[in-house]
């Protein structure tokens, strides 16, 4: 195998952290944009650029909606990001146990 068979969406170190926190999460939970951001310890325009480009890939999903008055973001891997990230890690296993032989 080779690295042309990573994900190139999933690759990027910091999609791959975005992605690795969300799968995580129990399947059907979300976390906040700004809980996701302290976690990852990415400014907000950053992460939102990553988010966009995984939400175009259907790997993620962002629901918009009100607490109060106060605007809140929450953020979820989907069904597609989870099995994206499944063969991303089993690709990933692969080329580094050939790399040991």
């Amino acid at each position: 195998m080779s690295e042309v068979d990573l994900d190139p969406v999933i690759h990027s170190a910091s999609r791959l952290r975005v992605v690795a926190t969300l799968a995580a999460l129990e399947r059907g939970d979300r976390v906040s944009f700004p809980r996701l951001r302290d976690l990852l310890d990415m400014t907000a325009g950053n992460l939102s650029t990553h988010l966009r480009r995984l939400e175009d890939a259907g790997y993620v999903t962002q629901t918009k909606t009100h607490v109060g008055r106060t605007p809140a973001t929450y953020v979820a891997l989907s069904a597609t990001g989870r099995l994206a990230f499944e063969r991303y890690t089993h690709t990933l296993t692969e080329l580094l146990k050939g790399a040991q032989e």
